[in-house]
């Protein structure tokens, strides 16, 4: 059970790392969009490579969050039923979904993204607007990324919960128990 524990510490931390840069490019972006209303609507001067860069903030935001998200236990599900369930069938659903949902979504979104990016990076692809981005191929190779980190997450999803099925003392981030009802 320590060797589990330590996986997921070190996928977690990976992780947090992530959720912590995509919190910043959440400000980055922020301000961004700022910036672009300003200069649209006071002074009459879009840009499309401010609105094209606001569009791949968003990008790296979502893809580079999700792992952070999943190890948070924050992501959607249908929480009205779930919340009503015992923490051993919580840990259950929490396999299967991630067994037979997660897992099998990116492994076909890295398969099929190794063309898309590898295609992008061959050509060094840019935006097709006039005073758009370069660089669109940097953009992309986020997409496997990100998945490739949720991915790994959600191995550390499955040890987490097969951890407390076993009746071992499951622990949060902050190193609080997560779960103390008596299972």
């Amino acid at each position: 059970m320590r060797s589990l524990r330590k996986f997921e510490q070190f996928i977690d931390r990976i992780s947090g790392a992530f959720g912590w840069l995509a919190g910043w490019l959440c400000i980055l972006m922020l301000a961004v969009v700022f910036v672009d209303v300003i200069a649209r609507y006071l002074f009459e001067s879009g840009s499309i490579a401010m609105q094209e860069l606001e569009w791949h903030l968003f990008a790296a935001v979502f893809l580079l969050g999700a792992a952070y998200t999943m190890r948070e236990n924050a992501n959607v599900r249908v929480d009205v039923l779930y919340e009503k369930m015992s923490k051993r069938k919580q840990a259950a659903v929490d396999i299967f979904g991630t067994v037979f949902f997660v897992i099998p979504m990116c492994t076909l979104i890295l398969y099929s993204a190794f063309d898309f990016v590898a295609y992008s990076y061959a050509v060094r692809e840019v935006s097709n607007d006039p005073g758009g981005l370069p660089y669109r191929f940097a953009f992309k190779a986020l997409l496997p990324f990100g998945y490739f980190l949720v991915l790994i997450q959600s191995f550390a999803v499955i040890s987490r919960n097969i951890r407390l099925l076993a009746g071992d003392p499951v622990e949060s981030n902050n190193s609080k128990p997560v779960y103390t009802e008596k299972l």
